[in-house]
Order: structure tokens, then C-alpha cells, then sequence
């Protein structure tokens, strides 16, 4: 049976894990092993924020609507509910949203929910 040299595909590999560890600190950039370790731990924060930023983000519209509903007399779970009870289907992005930039379309909307 003829020899086979794997070298090229190993080398391969390794460029490509050190390719992706680029501006690391320390060995881990350099260091195939510790770079390996380093793309493990970075992924799965990477992949479990992409979450949390979205958790983040409706947090934040959900304290810009009381603060903008509040403005009218109103509390942010009484507005809600009133948008349910009027079938105002807009979601709390959009309903931040306006509240900053259209503070007058903004009143229009509690005004109908009071």
C-alpha cells in the first residue's frame, strides 16, 4: 500500500482555526490548542447573546412606553391592555417607535385607549 502524507489537510485545519482566533490576546491566538478552546467558549456566547440581545431590546421598549404612556396618566400595563381590548395591533417596537418620533400620533393612540 502506497504512503499517504496528510500533512496539507492538517495544516489547513490549523490556519483556519488560527484565522478565526486573529486579534486574540495572549496564546490563544497563536497557540492551535488554546485558540481552539477559545472559538469554543466565543461561539456559544456569540450564539446565547444573539438571544439575550433580542430580550434586551424589548425590555427597553417596554420602559420607553411607560415612560412615553406615563406622560398621559396612564401606567404601561394599563395600556396594554387597552390595546388589546381595542384591537390595536401594534407590536412594542413600532409602539416605541412612535412615541419618540411622533409624540402627536403617539397621544392619538392613548387618547383612543382611554
Amino acid at each position: 500500500m502506497p504512503r499517504v502524507k496528510r500533512g496539507i489537510i492538517a495544516i489547513k485545519r490549523r490556519r483556519k482555526i488560527l484565522k478565526y482566533t486573529k486579534g486574540y490576546k495572549w496564546g490563544r491566538k497563536s497557540k492551535e490548542r488554546a485558540a481552539k478552546e477559545a472559538l469554543l467558549h466565543a461561539w456559544t456566547h456569540a450564539y446565547r447573546d444573539r438571544r439575550v440581545k433580542k430580550r434586551t431590546a424589548r425590555a427597553l421598549w417596554q420602559i420607553q412606553l411607560n415612560a412615553a404612556v406615563r406622560e398621559h396618566d396612564l401606567n404601561y400595563s394599563k395600556f396594554m391592555g387597552g390595546l388589546k381590548k381595542t384591537k390595536i395591533e401594534l407590536d412594542r417596537k413600532v409602539l416605541s417607535e412612535i412615541a419618540r418620533n411622533y409624540p402627536g400620533v403617539f397621544k392619538e393612540i392613548v387618547e383612543k385607549i382611554k
